[in-house]
């Protein structure tokens, strides 16, 4: 009889693990994140008159805890005062070129980030030569079955023509690399792009025809791209954006867009950079 209780009771214990497994196989795993873009304008002080970043910089670095996923630029001079308040599990490692500046470019996360890597931009044209511009790429394990490429950088500034060629070949470096290493992965592409819709001379379209969307026109402008006219969408249009792409098992969806405006002022009102941080918030869903 004690026997055959065993056996009744194993059984009703494989039954019931069989159906929350079937259960969970069921239901999709869904969740949130935030994803942040930010140029922090880390450049020495002095250079630009209107950008105080000894005074700055340690005051951004607290307010970026905020967020699941941050991705800077112009993390140049102050890169220490960035992260003296930031509590995010993981960063990536600092890189300066010995008595010159870095790419600028940093990450920091609440997920693990796997095979950070960096590449910089074969053009550039002017001042945009004295720093080693480029693109980051990291995989971001969000759980242990969602895993997302993110891409952080920074184009070529300007708007001469030969800025405007060199900024066209960062955007065509940028998609060929995406289409080599990320091809069939989801997707978050994030930073300062110097390039605005309405440019005639800009390319930016070519990650909307890898599939790509714009947080910004999905959330902001009901899918709606701006006419490229050379009308600058003054105060509406920035050149720091989040595009991001889901695949066959991962779906991304943009929630918001959301500039933030008081949470990035110093005590006399000022922004804290040239810049406005933008970040979007996401759901994530595993399909299979």
């Amino acid at each position: 009889m004690k026997n055959k209780n065993y056996f009744l009771l194993f059984a009703i214990i494989f039954i019931a693990n069989a159906c929350q497994k079937k259960a969970e196989e069921a239901s999709p795993i869904t969740g949130t994140f935030t994803a942040m873009s930010y140029n922090v304008a880390g450049l020495p002080q002095g250079i630009n008159s209107d950008q105080f970043p000894e005074l700055h910089m340690p005051m951004i670095s607290p307010r970026l805890n905020n967020y699941n996923i941050v991705a800077v630029q112009e993390d140049f001079y102050y890169h220490k005062e960035l992260v003296q308040e930031n509590h995010h599990q993981y960063k990536s490692k600092y890189f300066a070129l010995e008595g010159g500046l870095g790419d600028g470019l940093n990450q920091f996360s609440d997920y693990l980030m796997l095979n950070y890597m960096r590449t910089g931009w074969d053009d550039c044209h002017g001042t945009d030569c004295y720093t080693p511009k480029g693109f980051t790429y990291s995989r971001v394990k969000i759980t242990p079955k969602v895993y997302i490429d993110v891409y952080n950088l920074h184009c070529n500034a300007g708007s001469d023509s030969a800025d405007l060629a060199a900024r066209r070949k960062n955007i065509l470096q940028l998609c060929k690399y995406i289409n080599f290493r990320s091809k069939d992965n989801a997707v978050i592409v994030l930073g300062d792009f110097n390039c605005r819709y309405t440019r005639t001379g800009d390319n930016i379209r070519e990650l909307l025809s890898l599939g790509f969307k714009d947080a910004w026109i999905e959330k902001e402008r009901n899918g709606i791209l701006p006419t490229q006219n050379d009308i600058p969408l003054l105060g509406v249009e920035v050149v720091d954006k989040i595009f991001y792409k889901s695949n066959s098992t991962i779906e991304l969806k943009a929630l918001e867009y959301v500039m933030p405006t008081t949470d990035f002022l110093d005590n006399d009102g000022n922004w804290l950079s040239d810049h406005r941080p933008i970040y979007t918030k996401f759901q994530f869903t595993l399909l299979q």
